[in-house]
């Protein structure tokens, strides 16, 4: 291990070796409560055009940790730059979120996954141009979605609270569904890889829509290539550090645990803390797990709750973290809050 590693307090929690105090970081840390984030992206044309504009790109990434002594920054990125990048249509829509043209059994075979990394050119010098601003103490997270999680757009068109068109393209088009889970994965292989190449510590795999599966579609949809994912990583970069979130597992959580190899766990705000700690392996670092609504509101609750997610993980190794990301209407000042209490008690 670097001397440099040895001085990233989050990367080494996420190797496994627990510390004083948990370290921290927020998902979405990167947006729109943050009113420098709003300034920079009005200098855009578009959010996509924010994610493949570098200079802009390493802004808003930096932001945060300007404003809180956070210990890590992540790359400020999508989930759906994969799509857009194997030629699927992708477009976010201002008060309706992102819009795809719903792919089909017969336009799987259309997507080009061979010029995807080209394409994505541009998020990767974002990361190297973080690389190069960051203090050597803090971490920097790549990250990309599961393949399901993005399959779940590619086929609906559009966000879903049950994912009920790419449950029936699995159910019905199961041959097709492999090649487009093939495709996925392997381009994610490939993206992370090169994420790690361009600097980044750590990278997360969000697998956000990890809920509404039984058992048997989790293990083919989430469990099969996310473990996919985290070998063909390991292949290419054996020592890499790889956070899964797979958002409302619930009980299946301890088989995405012990079956995935991931170096650490993030817990939805769903999952009860003393359910989690007995479930998964003593050593395995967790990640989470506050709801991001006790911020909105602050306060004593949100204190409160946090004391209890941090004295429930205080045995093993633990990052801080929301259980989902920041919302818009979070008041900053209950940020900075939450900051302190974890790093200061």
């Amino acid at each position: 291990m670097s001397e440099a590693t040895l001085r990233k307090p989050l990367l080494e929690t996420v190797r496994g070796k627990r510390q004083e105090r948990p370290p921290i970081w927020i998902m979405r840390q990167a947006g729109r409560y943050l009113p420098e984030y709003r300034a920079t992206r009005a200098k855009t044309s578009g959010f996509l055009d924010l994610c493949y504009t570098p200079e802009l790109a390493a802004e808003v990434t930096l932001q945060p940790l300007r404003r809180f002594d956070l210990d890590a920054a992540i790359l400020f990125s999508d989930i759906l730059v994969i799509p857009d990048a194997l030629g699927q249509t992708v477009r976010f829509v201002a008060g309706e979120g992102p819009q795809l043209d719903p792919i089909d059994p017969d336009s799987v075979d259309r997507l080009q996954p061979e010029g995807a990394l080209d394409h994505l050119a541009p998020v990767l010098e974002t990361l190297k141009r973080v690389k190069l601003a960051l203090d050597p103490e803090k971490t920097l997270i790549g990250f990309c979605g599961a393949p399901w999680t993005v399959a779940t757009y590619m086929i609906g068109g559009k966000g879903s609270t049950d994912q009920a068109a790419a449950r029936l393209f699995a159910y019905r088009h199961p041959e097709a569904f492999a090649r487009l889970m093939d495709v996925l994965v392997e381009t994610s292989i490939r993206y992370l890889s090169a994420q790690i190449e361009a600097g980044a510590d750590v990278v997360q795999l969000f697998e956000s829509w990890a809920l509404n599966l039984d058992e048997v579609a989790f293990e083919r949809q989430v469990l099969e290539p996310n473990r996919r994912i985290v070998q063909g990583v390991r292949q290419r970069h054996p020592d890499a550090a790889i956070i899964g979130f797979p958002r409302g597992a619930a009980g299946l959580v301890g088989r995405y645990a012990r079956e995935v190899g991931v170096n650490a766990v993030g817990l939805d705000y769903a999952m009860p803390v003393d359910f989690a700690d007995r479930e998964l392996p003593p050593t395995l670092t967790v990640q989470g797990n506050l709801d991001p609504l006790r911020v909105v509101v602050g306060g004593e609750q949100m204190l409160t709750r946090a004391r209890t997610i941090i004295e429930a993980f205080s045995e093993r190794p633990h990052v801080f973290n929301l259980g989902h990301g920041i919302v818009p209407e979070t008041p900053i000042e209950h940020v900075e809050q939450l900051v302190n209490l974890v790093k200061n008690g």
